[in-house]
Parts: structure tokens; C-alpha cells; sequence
């Protein structure tokens, strides 16, 4: 009878495997745990560590006062360079920054756990409701900032702590960005991406209004002449197709609206999957779809990636995790047809490749991986649609190393413009950075203008 059920279906496993599968990833170390793992820190005085961080946590710091049975000062030092620390520590791939970085690694093979140590300290301070920031005297200024997404909610903050308004305008339902839709659920457990918006709107003068889309509700002009400043951290809004026949085929999807229907379900036994999934791509979004894929109850998934696996987006760390998981990993594969019958998927059709020169090359050799569900994970791209009044660069928006776009009085951060890796952490120090830069012009400190011509 099990054969007479659809292909993608729902409700392959038991409540208690579903709740067991998407259980926290790296669960929090106790108090004995961050002591004993702190105390492995070597305090470098040069720490590279600390230069790895895209934020510049001072993290030999944080650990010495984690050591010292000061985790609520750790998670102050944390958060004065990141106010999205608790939510970085669980998702930034530590392992190819701070974590890749750490000494130990020389002399041990295995690094201070400093992700762990972070949100050791993050997740104390917002437990005991403890509020290390307040506005500022109320400057009477107005910012606009477009996308409560990392980048915003950064930006958002540090505008706040100088005393002017912000208004976060958001497309979605919900604040949060890929922190709230975007990374899978065992990354971010029990509603953690809310949780940390509510700790960070706890200064006040933080305003999110949500449903609210760039070119519909309003304009980039009508921002300009409402406001004293705008900032644009909108993301990625477009997700490359493939271009193949048999994309519209039913059970052919995005990865990211797998990954989004799965991070909003209620009930994880509600969000359809195949039996036999097929993942194409290499970054983390692939590597996110295909694990999420086989702890719904997928009996097989496969990732067919066009390259080799040392150049794949997704870290080593990741790529170990899914094939830990149960997923399959194919390299020098290039999808050529997606296969169906009736409309419903039936698998893809594969041509092998090579690299010659750096560049992927197709040897004429094929072959075809039988699937009910085939999920799309190539990567997404800008749309610069509402927004020509900017200058852009390699298909984003150009901006300065303050974060200042083309206009005077318009500034950018976040995976819609192009400087350093499309990552959380990032995000929000280019967040930060623009709001402070933003604070000094408002201040009358900088007027300045743009280095973007």
C-alpha cells in the first residue's frame, strides 16, 4: 500500500524522529564545559583569531572573562562588536574563520571551541535579561533602513544607540532575514532568530514595519525625501534558474523554498519531501536543502555538484556533516534535463565534466539519477529592479568602504553589495559600520560625499 502514497509526501517519520533529527546541532556547552574549553585558550596577545572575525571580536578577551566565571562580561564584549553574536555563534562557519585561525589547530589539531564560548556567553546574557545598551539623547533624525535582515537589524541598533529613529521596512511577514528563513533548522532551534530580534529591539527607537516591498509600498525617493538617511540591506532577492528542460516539472523546486516552507512549518510532518532527492549545487544552502532532505525521511538524496569537492562553497566541516547524515555526494556532474513522466519528476539527467584551465568543461559522457524530488540550490542573484538611481558594480550595489552608495545620503550593506563573503557575520559588521558612518554625517562630523563616483 506504501506505494500508492505520492512521491512527495509528508509524515515519513515518527513525532519523536522528527523532533530527535532537528534537534540543536552543537547543543550549549554547561558551566564546567566553557570553563574546561576556555581554559585551552592560549590568550594570544596577536591573536589571529581576532583578525579572522569579520566583526573583530576581541575574542582571547571574552574567553579569559568566560575563564574567569565572567560570562556576562564576555557576552559584553560580544556584543559591543556584534549585537548578533548569539545567532553567529550557532550559524557563522567558525571553522574557516576564527576556528581555522586558532593555534591549538598547530599543536593539537583542534581548536578552541570558540563558537560554543560565544554562545555560551550570548545565551546567559539574554536568559538573565541582561541589557548592556540605551539610546543616547534624541537627535530628532530619521533613518530609513531597507530589510530587517542582519545587516538591517545591525544597523538598525547602532542608529538606535547614537539617538536617531529607525524605521525598518520589511518585505516579509517576519524581521529576521536568513536568520528567520533561510538556514536550516538545526542550526537555529526554539525560535532563537525572534528571541534575539526582541533582545536587540530592547533599546528602543527601533521601529520594524513588516509587509512593507521596495517599489510597491514605497520608493527609494520617497525615502530620501521622508528621511535623513536610508540604508539598503535587502539581500538577494532572485534565485538563478537552471535553464534546462523540465524545470515546471511538479517536484522541482528551490532549495531556499524548501529550506523557507521547512524553517515556518508548525509541524515538521507537514513539509513534503521525496523519496529519492536530488540536490544540485555545492554552497550551503545544497549542503542545508540535502541534510534537511534525509532528516524528513528522504530514503536517499544525492548532491551533484559540477566541480570537485575542494571547490565547493560549502566548508569541509559541512560537506563531513552531510555525508554523516546519509547524503551522497557526486562531483563533476552538470544537470542537463530534469526527467519526467505525467509532469512528476523522475530524475535528471547528468553530463560528466572536467576542469581544464580552471574552467568546467563537458566530456559528453552521460548518465541519468533516478528522483522524485529534485531541489535547485545553483546560487541566487541581485535584483536591481527600484534601485536605478544607484550605481552598481559586478551585478550589485557599489558602495564605499564606509558602506555610502552613489547618493550622498544613501548607504548599503549585506549580501546586496559585494565586499567580503555573502555570511551573517559580515552582514552585520557592514550594518554597523554604515550606521556609525551614517551617525557622523547626521552628527554634522563628515559630511563628506561618496567615493563612489
Amino acid at each position: 500500500m506504501d506505494d500508492l502514497k505520492p512521491a512527495l509526501r509528508g509524515g515519513r517519520l515518527t513525532p519523536d524522529d522528527y523532533s530527535k533529527n532537528f534537534s540543536d546541532l552543537h547543543p550549549p556547552l554547561n558551566r564546567h564545559e566553557a570553563a574546561v574549553e576556555a581554559d585551552r585558550c592560549y590568550f594570544c596577545y596577536d591573536a589571529p583569531c581576532m583578525t579572522a572575525c569579520p566583526t573583530a571580536i576581541d575574542i582571547p578577551l571574552f574567553i579569559r572573562q568566560i575563564s574567569t566565571d565572567n560570562a556576562i562580561g564576555a557576552a559584553r564584549t560580544i556584543l559591543d562588536q556584534n549585537i548578533l553574536g548569539g545567532m553567529c555563534a550557532r550559524v557563522c562557519p567558525t571553522e574557516t574563520l576564527c576556528e581555522e585561525a586558532c593555534v591549538r589547530n598547530t599543536a593539537e589539531e583542534k581548536p578552541v571551541e570558540i563558537g560554543l564560548l560565544q554562545r555560551y556567553a550570548t545565551d546567559k546574557a539574554m536568559a538573565e535579561g541582561q541589557q548592556f545598551y540605551e539610546r543616547s539623547d534624541d537627535t530628532g533624525k530619521r533613518v530609513a533602513i531597507v530589510g530587517a535582515g542582519p545587516a538591517g537589524l545591525a544597523c538598525a541598533h547602532r542608529v538606535a544607540m547614537a539617538g536617531h529613529d529607525a524605521v525598518i521596512l520589511e518585505a516579509r511577514d517576519k524581521a529576521g532575514g536568513l536568520n528567520e528563513y533561510g538556514l536550516a533548522a538545526y542550526k537555529t532551534t526554539e525560535d532563537f532568530a525572534q528571541k534575539e530580534i526582541a533582545y536587540l529591539l530592547e533599546i528602543g527607537g527601533i521601529e520594524i514595519r513588516c509587509n512593507q516591498a521596495l517599489g510597491r509600498d514605497f520608493t527609494l525617493e520617497d525615502l530620501r525625501r521622508d528621511y535623513d538617511a536610508v540604508f539598503i540591506g535587502i539581500g538577494l532577492g532572485d534565485v538563478n534558474a537552471l535553464r534546462i528542460p523540465g524545470e515546471d516539472l511538479k517536484g522541482c523546486e528551490n532549495a531556499v523554498d524548501f529550506i523557507e516552507t521547512l524553517r515556518q512549518a508548525e509541524d515538521l510532518a507537514s513539509v513534503k519531501v521525496g523519496s529519492s532527492v536530488v540536490v544540485l549545487g555545492g554552497g550551503m544552502t545544497a549542503i542545508d536543502a540535502a541534510v534537511q532532505a534525509k532528516l524528513l525521511g528522504a530514503e536517499e538524496v544525492t548532491l551533484c555538484y559540477r566541480r570537485g569537492a575542494d571547490a565547493m562553497g560549502a566548508s569541509k566541516f559541512e560537506q563531513e556533516l552531510a555525508a554523516s547524515k546519509g547524503v551522497f555526494m557526486r562531483h563533476y556532474l552538470a544537470p542537463k534535463e530534469i526527467l519526467g513522466e505525467d509532469g512528476d519528476v523522475t530524475g535528471v539527467l547528468f553530463e560528466q565534466t572536467e576542469i581544464v584551465d580552471g574552467r568546467v568543461k563537458l566530456t559528453g559522457e552521460t548518465g541519468v539519477i533516478a528522483a522524485d524530488h529534485v531541489l535547485k540550490a545553483i546560487g541566487q542573484s541581485f535584483v536591481t529592479e527600484h534601485l536605478n538611481s544607484l550605481k552598481f558594480e559586478g551585478g550589485r550595489i557599489a558602495v564605499d568602504a564606509d558602506g555610502r552608495t552613489s547618493l550622498p545620503d544613501v548607504w548599503a550593506g549585506g549580501d546586496c553589495i559585494k565586499q567580503g563573503e555573502d555570511l551573517t557575520v559580515t552582514s552585520v559588521a557592514q550594518g554597523r559600520d554604515a550606521a556609525m558612518a551614517i551617525n557622523k554625517v547626521l552628527a554634522g562630523e563628515n559630511a563628506g560625499v561618496s567615493a563612489v563616483a
